[in-house]
C-alpha cells in the first residue's frame, strides 16, 4: 500500500470551515515555499499555526491540485514565539492576541503548562478572572481531547468526520471509552459498521469471545435485518445462528449474550407465529403501539346504523350529482366506509379509482367542515398527491415536524406527537405501502383520539424499504375495514400500461407493441446490447418520436444496482450521453462518482436538517428525503446547488456530497411513490429472489404515458411467473 504524502508548513488562509463536522479547506505554505490547498476534517484550524498534513493529491476540475487529508499532526508549540502564535490564533475560546501576549509575557515557555495544570495562576494577569481562567483551561483541554480523538480514529482507519459526533457523545473520555469497548463505535454511529468496529477491536487486542463483541454482533444482526431485510424481529433460532456465523463464535456464547441483552432491556422477546421472536426494543414498541392505536381507532368508532348509512349515501349521491361523476359500487363502498370508520384502508391496483375516491373524501369532509391532512411517505409521492387531488399534501415527516434525527433512524423524534398532536380531524395517507412501521407508528401517535385515519395504497406493490410491512399486514389481519377496488375504469382500459399491470399481477404475460398504444418491448440479447439500446432510446428515439425530454420526462428503472444493465453502469453511460463534460461546465469528482452541473441526481438518505428555499416566493424549510430527484445547477469547491422538482433549491456542503447519487437510472425501490411520463426498464435474467413479479409490477406502474421494456422476453416471463416474496418477519398482523 502506497505511503501517504506528508507536508509540513504554516496555515496561511482558512477558506472554509464547518464547525458541526470539522470539515475544512485551507491553504498551507509548505517548507518548500509552495502554497497547497488542503481539504478534510481539521477542527480548530487557524491562520499562522504549524501543521503536518498527510494525504494524497486530488485534482479538482475548477480549483486544480489539492491535498485530500487523511490525517494531520499539530506539533506542540516550543519557544515563546510559537506559543504566542498558537494562543493568538483563536483556537482557545476567550484568548485573543492581546490576552495571549499578556500570558506569554507573564509565564513564557511555561504558558501552556500553567493553562493546563494551574489555571488559577492566570488570574494573576489583569483582566482575567478566576472564572475566565478555568474557561480558558477547559477550551484548551477540549482542543487537545478532540485532536487526540481524531488521531485515534485516523490510526484505526475510521473517517475523521465521525470524530466530531463521537466527541459530542462521549466528550473528553471518548478515546478511553472506545478503547474499553470499541463496539460503541457501531452502536452509536450509523456510518460505522460492525466490521469496522471489529477491526478496531482486533487492533486493540480484544479477544474474539469478548462479551462486548458478542453482544454487538447480536445487535448488528437485528439492526441489519431491520434496515436491509425489512424485518421488525428475527426468530430466536435464526438470530443465534446468523450472529454466530457473523462472529465465528459458538452458539452458546451468542445465547448467553442474548440473555444478557434481554435482561438489560435492549432487546425484547415475544411469542410469534414463527415461535419466539427477538426484537430491537424500539421496533417492538413501535409495532406494538401501532397495533394498539389502530385497534382503538377501529373499535371506538361506532358501528354505523341504517340511518347513518342512508345519510352518508345521500351525501355521496349529492356529491356525485354536483361533480358529474358516478362512483363504481366498490368506490362508493370505500368512500362510505372511510366517512364512517375511525380507521379504514382503500387498496387497489392502477386505474381502479383510488384518486377519485380521495377527491370525493376531501369534498365530503370539507362539506362537514372537517380539517384534513393529506400526506405521503416521500416528497415525490406527496407532490403527485397534490397534483391529482388539487389539495395540498405534505410528506409524513413534514406533517409531523421532524425534530431530532441524528445518525440513527431508530431514534427519530417528531415535534408532533401524543403531547402535541396534530390539529387535523382527518389524516389521509397515500402510497401507504411505502410507509415503514416507525413512520406510521409516529403518525398514529400524533393523531388525537376520536379523529380519523385513512390509508390508501396498492398492497401488491413492493414492501417499504424500512422495517415492517404495514399496509399488507393490516389488510391480511382482517381486523380493520378494508375496501379493495378491483374495477378498471373505461378511460384506464385504453392504457396498455394499466391492463398489463393487472395482467402481470395475475401472473399473465403482458401484451406488447400494440399499434398506437403505450406499452412496448425492444429485443436485445445480452447486458451490453440492452444498455446500448436503452441509451439510444433515452437520448434519441423517444425524444424524436414523442417529444419527451430525456432528463425530465424519461426515467430508467432497473431491477438491480450492479451488472452492465444495472443502475450504476447505466448512470455512467447516460451521464456521458446526456450530460457530457464540456469546457466551462464545472464538476466535482470523488472515488464514487463525478457530479457535474446539469446532472440528474437523487438524495439517497433522509436528511432532516438540510435547509431548502423555494425558487419562487419566500417559502423555506428543512428536510430533503431519500428518493427526492433534482438537477445540479451549480458546482463549486465547497458547494453543490441542487434544484429538486423544479421548485426547491438545496445547497450541499462537504461531506454531504456523498448523499447525492446520479438518477438517470434508479432502482425499482427508489422509484416507488413516483410517476414518470415515460419509463424504460432493462429486463434480464438474474437472482430469482430479486427478479420477482411484484418488482416488475411496481416498475410498470410508475409509467404514466409510456413503458418500454428492453431485453429478453424470456426474462419478462420468468419474472411474471415468479411470485416469490422474500419473507418479512413482522408481528403487526398478530398484534392486531
Amino acid at each position: 500500500m502506497e505511503e501517504p504524502l506528508k507536508l509540513t508548513g504554516t496555515v496561511t488562509e482558512v477558506i472554509y470551515f464547518n464547525k458541526e463536522n470539522g470539515y475544512s479547506i485551507f491553504d498551507l505554505l509548505t517548507e518548500e515555499k509552495e502554497v497547497v490547498t488542503c481539504t478534510g476534517t481539521m477542527p480548530f484550524v487557524n491562520p499562522g499555526e504549524s501543521l503536518t498534513v498527510m494525504g494524497g493529491w486530488h485534482y479538482h476540475p475548477s480549483y486544480g491540485k489539492q491535498l485530500k487529508m487523511i490525517g494531520f499532526l499539530r506539533p506542540e508549540p516550543g519557544d515563546e514565539a510559537e506559543i504566542l502564535s498558537f494562543l493568538a490564533s483563536g483556537i482557545i475560546s476567550g484568548v485573543r492576541r492581546a490576552t495571549a501576549e499578556k500570558i506569554v509575557e507573564r509565564f513564557g515557555v511555561d504558558s501552556l503548562r500553567v493553562i493546563e495544570d494551574t489555571p488559577e495562576r492566570l488570574a494573576e494577569i489583569k483582566g482575567i478572572t478566576e472564572k475566565k481562567a478555568f474557561q480558558i483551561r477547559n477550551s484548551y483541554l477540549e482542543t487537545k481531547d478532540l485532536e487526540q480523538l481524531i488521531m485515534f480514529v485516523q490510526k484505526h482507519g475510521i473517517a475523521t468526520g465521525h470524530a466530531m459526533r463521537l466527541y459530542e457523545l462521549f466528550g473528553s473520555r471518548a478515546v478511553k471509552k472506545i478503547e474499553a469497548n470499541p463496539y460503541l463505535l457501531c452502536e452509536h454511529i450509523r456510518g460505522i459498521s460492525f466490521r469496522t468496529a471489529d477491526g478496531v477491536a482486533r487492533n486493540l487486542g480484544v479477544m474474539p469471545e469478548d462479551e462486548n463483541r458478542i453482544r454487538a454482533g447480536v445487535i448488528h444482526t437485528l439492526t441489519y435485518g431491520a434496515f436491509s431485510g425489512g424485518h421488525t424481529y428475527l426468530p430466536r433460532e435464526i438470530l443465534v445462528q446468523t450472529a454466530a456465523q457473523l462472529l465465528g463464535a459458538d452458539c452458546l456464547l451468542v445465547e448467553n449474550a442474548l440473555v444478557s441483552l434481554l435482561a438489560m432491556g435492549q432487546l425484547v422477546s415475544q411469542k410469534t407465529e414463527e415461535g419466539e421472536g427477538i426484537f430491537l426494543t424500539t421496533l417492538y414498541e413501535a409495532e406494538r403501539s401501532l397495533a394498539e392505536t389502530l385497534k382503538e381507532m377501529t373499535e371506538h368508532s361506532k358501528a354505523p346504523d341504517m340511518k347513518l348509512i342512508r345519510d352518508v349515501e345521500n351525501e355521496i349521491a349529492a356529491l356525485e350529482e354536483e361533480r358529474g361523476i358516478t362512483l363504481a359500487p366498490m368506490q362508493k363502498e370505500a368512500v362510505l366506509t372511510a366517512l364512517t370508520a375511525g380507521f379504514s384502508v382503500i387498496t387497489g391496483g392502477p386505474g381502479t379509482g383510488k384518486t377519485t375516491a380521495i377527491r370525493f373524501l376531501i369534498a365530503a369532509f370539507k362539506k362537514r367542515k372537517k380539517k384534513i391532512a393529506l400526506c405521503a411517505p416521500t416528497g415525490r409521492a406527496a407532490k403527485r398527491m397534490s397534483q391529482l387531488s388539487g389539495y395540498e399534501a405534505k410528506t409524513i415527516h413534514r406533517l409531523l415536524e421532524v425534530g431530532y434525527a441524528g445518525d440513527d433512524e431508530l431514534l427519530r423524534q417528531y415535534n408532533k406527537n401524543a403531547e402535541d398532536p396534530l390539529s387535523e380531524d382527518v389524516v389521509i395517507v397515500d402510497e401507504a405501502s411505502m410507509a415503514d412501521v416507525l413512520l406510521l407508528s409516529a403518525l398514529v401517535e400524533a393523531i388525537k383520539p376520536g379523529r380519523q385515519l385513512i390509508l390508501v395504497g396498492d398492497s401488491d406493490q413492493l414492501p417499504p424499504v424500512g422495517a415492517g410491512n404495514v399496509l399488507k399486514d393490516v389488510v391480511a389481519s382482517g381486523k380493520a375495514p378494508v375496501v379493495r377496488l378491483d374495477t378498471v375504469f373505461r378511460q384506464a382500459e385504453e392504457s396498455m400500461i394499466v391492463l398489463n399491470a393487472h395482467r402481470i399481477n395475475r401472473g399473465d404475460m403482458p401484451i406488447f407493441n400494440e399499434k398506437d398504444k403505450d406499452f412496448f418491448f425492444v429485443n436485445a440479447l445480452g447486458a451490453e446490447a440492452i444498455a446500448e439500446k436503452l441509451v439510444d432510446l433515452v437520448k434519441n428515439r423517444l425524444p424524436k418520436a414523442y417529444g419527451f425530454d430525456p432528463m425530465g420526462d424519461i426515467q430508467v428503472i432497473s431491477p438491480m444496482k450492479k451488472t452492465t444493465a444495472g443502475v450504476i453502469n447505466l448512470n455512467k453511460l447516460l451521464q456521458e450521453a446526456l450530460n457530457p463534460a464540456e469546457k466551462g461546465k464545472k464538476e466535482r469528482t470523488s472515488a464514487l462518482r463525478t457530479l457535474r452541473e446539469g446532472d440528474k441526481v437523487m438524495q439517497i438518505k433522509n436528511n432532516y436538517d438540510l435547509p431548502w428555499e423555494a425558487l419562487e416566493g419566500n417559502d423555506e424549510g428543512v428536510g430533503v428525503y431519500n428518493g427526492d430527484i433534482g438537477m445540479i445547477e451549480r458546482v463549486d469547491s465547497d458547494e453543490i446547488s441542487v434544484v429538486f422538482d423544479g421548485e426547491r433549491r438545496v445547497v450541499y456542503k462537504p461531506p454531504m456530497f456523498e448523499e447525492l447519487e446520479h438518477a438517470y437510472a434508479v432502482t425499482v425501490h427508489k422509484s416507488q411513490g413516483s410517476e414518470f411520463p415515460a419509463v424504460v426498464m432493462p429486463v434480464f435474467h438474474g437472482v430469482p429472489r430479486l427478479m420477482t413479479r411484484n418488482l416488475i409490477y411496481t416498475a410498470v406502474t410508475r409509467g404514466a404515458k409510456l413503458v418500454i421494456l428492453v431485453g429478453q422476453k424470456s426474462a419478462v416471463e420468468t419474472m411474471v411467473n415468479n411470485d416469490f416474496e422474500e419473507k418479512r418477519y413482522s408481528a403487526l398482523q398478530e398484534f392486531l
